[in-house]
């Protein structure tokens, strides 16, 4: 039976002891979409129950990028990528490292044991990035060449729409699924068969806005992700049986 792995990379903007004086002056920063995903955390929460396994960081994202390669330009923020080399290879071994390993080894360890892991990785986005307002609520990031993540992507998207026709769901926005990220790096290290990854992006208007509005938005995305991977869950019992 596939197993759901539940991950969010930037659901905090804390700061670990040793390196505060490094953000004096931008804790301003720290509290805007710059410094971590607003409202990812309330809404993995959220989806906690629909996972099997689940992952979660509250280490700010301007200290390191837990949704970047290693080598990418963009691994240490403008306000970290003026440490020393020293500092910044204890960041790697102390907090990006741990984090991605134990996903990784989980996903390895649920193959190795014979199951598909359909991983939602749990993120939110700015309604406006650079005078651009992002016309979407909801979007739902995914490899077009992978045929499982084709599948649970459209399934999500049609129950979402059936559920609240008011809602604007788009593919690959607003950013593609084949940027670089987690899921990206974990589709070169298991296949199609084996693993489908997912970036879950919801617009940041509704975390700060009205609670009533992003309580009910919440548990749509719960209900009707259940809906979406349940015939895929039926499918491999059937053939198991």
């Amino acid at each position: 039976m596939p197993k759901i792995l539940l991950t969010c990379e930037h659901g905090g903007n804390q700061i670990p002891p040793g390196f505060e004086t490094y953000f004096k002056g931008h804790e301003e920063l720290l509290s805007t979409h710059e410094g971590y995903d607003i409202g990812a955390l309330d809404l993995f929460k959220s989806l906690r129950p629909v996972a099997d396994v689940s992952f979660f960081s509250e280490d700010s994202r301007l200290l390191i990028e837990l949704n970047r390669s290693e080598h990418h330009p963009k691994l240490f923020s403008k306000v970290t990528k003026s440490l020393s080399e020293e500092e910044k290879l204890f960041l790697i071994k102390n907090f990006y490292k741990p984090y991605r390993e134990q996903v990784e080894h989980m996903v390895q360890d649920l193959v190795n044991a014979g199951r598909k892991v359909i991983h939602i990785s749990v993120h939110s986005f700015t309604p406006e990035l650079k005078g651009e307002v992002r016309q979407t609520d909801i979007g739902l990031l995914y490899d077009p060449k992978r045929d499982l993540e084709q599948t649970i992507s459209k399934a999500w998207k049609t129950a979402l729409q059936q559920a609240d026709p008011s809602l604007t769901v788009r593919y690959n926005y607003p950013y593609l699924g084949i940027a670089d990220g987690f899921p990206t790096y974990l589709r070169r290290k298991f296949t199609n068969a084996q693993y489908a990854g997912i970036e879950l992006e919801v617009n940041q208007k509704f975390p700060v806005g009205d609670a009533h509005q992003w309580e009910y938005l919440k548990n749509k995305i719960r209900d009707t992700l259940i809906s979406a991977v349940q015939p895929i869950i039926t499918t491999a019992d059937r053939d198991l049986a």
